[in-house]
């Protein structure tokens, strides 16, 4: 039966394992650049930077969903964006994905939250058609952009603010 829990600082190493079997399901391998003790001190702080739930079958970790408050000027309310939801591959069908979602959208809306959102790689229709059947709709009419380290260093530098 699957269980579900808050993590703490305690569960760094399994979210850190977590993560990279994530990265590499999603073919970015070398891609995740934090550690456990940056997910320990960041569990441990006074506002954490997310929230996060572990999945266990029989007391051992078999998914996690990791997220965090946004905020929507249209709706005036904050929203939770999911970052990461992910199950082991040998764990999966067993309803542990779905569970974990449902309990970030029970978190959200207890919290008054307008929308609960994240992303999906266009290549992965497993989740794209697990999503749907939950009644997600894709934006297609959005597209995400993103900078990162030079870009975000060279954007950060346009500002002419020191160390904002």
């Amino acid at each position: 039966m699957i269980q579900l829990r808050i993590a703490t600082h305690v569960d760094a190493p399994t979210i850190l394992g977590f993560i990279k079997a994530l990265a590499e399901y999603e073919r970015e391998p070398d891609a995740v650049q934090t550690d456990e003790a940056t997910l320990r001190s960041q569990l441990q702080s006074s506002v954490p930077p997310f929230e996060c739930l572990i999945a266990e079958d029989e007391h051992a970790p078999i998914g996690f969903a990791l997220f965090f408050h946004t905020y929507s000027t249209w709706r005036g309310r904050r929203g939770i964006w999911l970052e990461d939801l992910f199950v082991l591959p040998e764990a999966r069908g067993r309803g542990a994905g779905r569970t974990l979602l449902a309990r970030v959208a029970a978190i959200a809306h207890a919290r008054g939250c307008a929308r609960l959102e994240w992303s999906v790689l266009d290549w992965n229709q497993p989740a794209l058609d697990f999503y749907r059947a939950l009644g997600a709709l894709p934006m297609d009419a959005w597209t995400t952009h993103r900078v990162t380290d030079e870009a975000l260093e060279n954007l950060a530098s346009l500002d002419g603010v020191a160390n904002a």
